[in-house]
């Protein structure tokens, strides 16, 4: 069995105000009369992308991807003066998922998200749980402070010291003791070149540990300035508050997700978020089951995890 479904082109696609002076990209494929879905995309800012629809049927599913505020091809972009962060924080985008939803005529639907796209998919379903029919999760994080210092205050650079060195470069000595603030400070920077030296880097590191097997293709994509600048800005945003949600929030009110099944596929060597979030999650979650790959690290091209994914979309199609 192939890996993923063969690549579709969208049926259709939009713009939806969604107010505070924004308007979120939406698109649509496979089957109008299909099984809804909507892939939530991670980052937070990373933008939606091909793939994302080809782990569903097309002829099952009718699939719902969209650009998060700020992200790929809503406006204002992140890059844009005029993209105000204040009107840009998880509920927001909750709220946003919502008119999506009711915009597109879909009454409940299946939410699929790996990474910050889990984050946002576990706040959406806690707060709307009777509009959604299943969850699939892929590298489960939650914005947790435990989770972030691990992956950005040097839990990781146990694995990776080298490239730790890297990341910590364009931070001043004095600034290290915090440095989610100081990494904040220099995307907002007030010189062009010092927000992008930042951003190359905060974004590189975290394609230097996204694949179980570093690649050097995955570290140059993430360290693309037009990809890393609205990558780490958006995401330096919301990681400094927390993603404005309360410390374990998303395991702790995991028993409003009782009734939805859900399916959780991890790395069981993911270093940018590490097992113990989905077993946590899992464990909390009445009726959620985990999937751990042993060969597998983050990154969704490795082994087994495209694969698992596509089973636990093909095990709810006929729901």
């Amino acid at each position: 069995m192939a890996e993923v479904y063969p690549a579709i082109t969208p049926y259709a696609h939009g713009m939806l105000d969604v107010g505070d002076g924004q308007a979120v990209y939406w698109e649509v494929s496979g089957n109008p009369d299909g099984k809804p879905a909507v892939v939530i995309h991670g980052g937070p800012g990373s933008g939606s992308n091909p793939l994302g629809r080809r782990h569903f049927d097309p002829a099952a599913y009718r699939i719902v991807q969209f650009d998060q505020r700020g992200a790929g091809r809503s406006t204002p972009h992140v890059s844009d003066p005029a993209h105000d962060l204040a009107a840009n924080t998880t509920w927001h985008l909750v709220a946003d998922l919502e008119r999506l939803r009711e915009h597109l005529g879909i009454d409940r639907w299946l939410l699929l998200g790996g990474s910050w796209g889990a984050t946002l998919a576990l706040a959406y379903a806690q707060t709307h749980p009777q509009r959604v029919t299943e969850i699939v999760l892929r590298g489960v994080f939650t914005a947790r402070r435990s989770e972030l210092d691990w992956l950005y205050c040097g839990g990781a650079a146990n694995l990776f010291p080298a490239e730790w060195a890297d990341y910590l470069a364009p931070v001043p000595e004095p600034r290290r003791h915090d440095l989610l603030a100081a990494y904040r400070a220099l995307l907002d920077d007030p010189d062009p070149a010092t927000r992008q030296r930042a951003a190359v880097a905060w974004s590189g590191w975290e394609g230097a540990i996204v694949s179980v097997l570093p690649q050097r293709g995955y570290r140059a994509s993430y360290q693309a300035p037009a990809f890393a600048v609205p990558f780490a800005r958006i995401a330096l945003h919301y990681f400094t508050h927390g993603a404005w949600l309360d410390d374990g929030q998303l395991i702790r009110d995991a028993a409003k997700l009782a009734g939805i099944p859900g399916i959780m596929v991890q790395g069981r060597y993911d270093a940018v978020c590490p097992p113990v979030t989905a077993y946590e999650l899992q464990q909390a979650w009445p009726g959620s089951q985990l999937v751990l790959l042993d060969r597998a690290g983050h990154a969704i091209t490795d082994p087994g995890i495209l694969a698992s994914l596509r089973a636990a979309t093909d095990s709810f199609a006929g729901l």
